[in-house]
């Protein structure tokens, strides 16, 4: 039983920007994962993501030129029971050599409403209200901390890893950092985090999503996390870091503090992130069918409850960052928290009398205040 719930509710790390794949023709290895997944490991001079049309010919960057030292993460005593973790399930059934990158195998025989599943990139073009600017997608609820300037070179936050409950299997829910820049009605963006998502397919289902070029042999997008929570019930930890590479101009991913992923090549995009960011978003995201609508759906945000401070019981992120022009690593001089339903999905800043501050998001979706 626990070994189906754990499949059921399992975390994703997911990446927006990576191509279906659905077959090991190219594969050099191939791992069963105890959960069902297959991971094949392909070479990763012949990695889907090089089939994008503006990356012909292009040369893989294996490392950032960026110094990715960052500051040590302090932590109190109530944090000290989280343990960030870098390991994903299939990592119990073997490993990737290196030279290949993992990629998650996409099943091809899903049902064909699953082809009709919600694209992470997509985008309503009849939102014309100032105030959801960068924030409003249409049937997306989020729940959000955020900060606008005018040059932002990166984004990074440790969160807090839940389960929480999706209801169908066209919605999902994550805890993910975005960096944003565009019109609101004609935006880019890049994301990274964790998802529940409820069909298991987590990503781009299309192929014209950008190319994220893989490097590390040790991470495969989309992939479980292992393991998903303490044996006493408390969360786990990751820390995020996106960064423009000066060198090249390439948007690199970093995970737990010390594993480049992969980067998204500055050729994708077009004006917009191909050369900075204008937003940065802390906090989580739901996709739903029914947005504002009655009933409300049930898929939850962080742990399903709602943020209280005290008990940092829900979405928890810390330790968030922006990358300026001085190229270091420091907290926005200004912020605002957002929340699309407030009464599905709450949000809790402190940033007055600690430390270091921290935001706090979730909810159950639908409870008497949100019928």
């Amino acid at each position: 039983m626990s070994f189906k719930l754990i499949v059921i509710l399992l975390l994703e790390l997911i990446t927006f920007a990576i191509f279906a794949w659905g077959g090991n023709t190219l594969a050099i290895k191939s791992i069963q994962s105890e959960d069902g997944d297959v991971i094949d490991c392909v070479d990763i001079f012949k990695q889907p993501a090089l089939y994008h049309p503006a990356l012909k010919n292009h040369k893989i960057q294996m490392t950032p030129s960026y110094n990715t030292m960052m500051e040590p993460t302090k932590t109190n005593d109530q944090e000290k029971s989280y343990k960030y973790v870098t390991t994903q399930t299939w990592h119990k059934s073997g490993s990737c050599p290196k030279g290949t990158i993992p990629i998650r195998r996409t099943q091809n025989n899903y049902k064909k409403d699953h082809i009709k599943k919600p694209n992470f990139f997509h985008l309503d073009k009849r939102l014309r209200i100032k105030e959801d600017i960068n924030l409003a997608q249409k049937n997306h609820s989020l729940a959000i901390l955020h900060t606008e300037g005018i040059r932002y070179m990166g984004g990074k936050t440790d969160m807090k890893t839940w389960n929480p409950h999706v209801e169908e299997d066209d919605e999902y829910s994550t805890s993910r950092l975005a960096l944003m820049s565009g019109a609101y009605n004609d935006y880019q963006d890049i994301e990274s985090g964790w998802a529940n998502d409820g069909s298991r397919e987590t990503g781009c289902f299309d192929l014209t999503c950008p190319g994220f070029v893989q490097t590390s042999h040790e991470i495969a997008l989309g992939a479980a996390i292992y393991p998903i929570s303490t044996q006493n019930g408390l969360p786990y930890s990751i820390s995020v870091f996106i960064f423009k590479d000066l060198n090249t101009s390439n948007w690199w991913l970093q995970y737990g503090g010390s594993i480049n992923i992969g980067y998204w090549p500055s050729k994708i995009f077009e004006g917009g992130l191909g050369i900075h960011a204008q937003t940065v978003q802390w906090g989580g995201e739901v996709y739903i069918k029914n947005v504002g609508k009655h009933p409300h759906t049930k898929t939850q945000m962080g742990s399903g409850a709602f943020p209280v401070y005290i008990s940092a019981n829900t979405g928890f992120m810390k330790n968030m960052r922006i990358l300026d022009n001085s190229m270091e690593l420091r907290f926005p001089q200004y912020v605002d928290a957002y929340s699309q339903e407030y009464d599905c999905y709450k949000t809790q800043y402190m940033g007055d009398y600690i430390e270091e501050p921290e935001f706090h998001f979730g909810g159950p979706g639908r409870n008497p205040l949100c019928p």
